[in-house]
């Protein structure tokens, strides 16, 4: 189980909001049980259409690979 940081009761505010203090990241997935419990996992927003710097060099290398004649046969999806 993992080390409690912090542990504090909250009230709903007239707009039913709940702040959280001093929160670690910006973005949360929150998932409601039936039980009442509460889940809050963070997220980090990305780009969906950038591509990584690592994957570009992938490319480029499998590029070059391509242009030496260092290629491998089909691949069988059986």
């Amino acid at each position: 189980m993992e080390a409690i940081l912090k542990s504090y009761d909250a009230k709903l505010d007239s707009k039913k909001r709940i702040t959280i203090r001093n929160p670690l990241f910006e973005y949360y997935h929150v998932v409601e049980q039936e039980n009442g419990v509460v889940v809050l996992e963070p997220r980090e927003l990305v780009d969906p259409f950038t591509i990584s710097k690592k994957t570009l060099e992938d490319m480029d290398k499998s590029m070059e690979n391509i242009e030496k004649g260092i290629v491998y046969g089909p691949i069988k999806l059986k």
